[in-house]
C-alpha cells in the first residue's frame, strides 16, 4: 500500500475537453449543472429567436433520443 492514495481512474468522459470539465465541475459543485441547464435553455430560445421554430423541432428531438436512451440506462440497472 502507498503512503499516498492513487486518484481513482475516470472513465472516456470525464477526458474529453468540454464534457469533462462540465463533469468535473458537476462533481465539486452540484449546483453548477443548474447554470448549465439556464445557459442550454437561453442558447436554445436565442437560437429560435435567430432562426425560428426549426430550432425548436430539432431541440425537441434531441431531448426525445436522450430520454429514451435515459429510461434504456434506467430499465438495464
Amino acid at each position: 500500500m502507498a503512503a499516498t492514495d492513487q486518484p481513482r481512474r475516470k472513465g472516456l468522459l470525464w477526458r474529453l475537453p468540454v464534457i469533462g470539465t462540465i463533469l468535473r465541475d458537476i462533481e465539486r459543485d452540484f449546483n453548477s449543472v443548474f447554470y448549465l441547464i439556464g445557459g442550454a435553455v437561453s442558447l436554445a430560445l436565442s437560437a429560435a429567436m435567430i432562426w425560428g421554430l426549426h430550432v425548436l423541432t430539432l431541440v425537441a428531438l434531441v431531448e426525445v433520443f436522450l430520454m429514451f436512451c435515459f429510461m434504456i440506462a434506467v430499465t438495464r440497472g
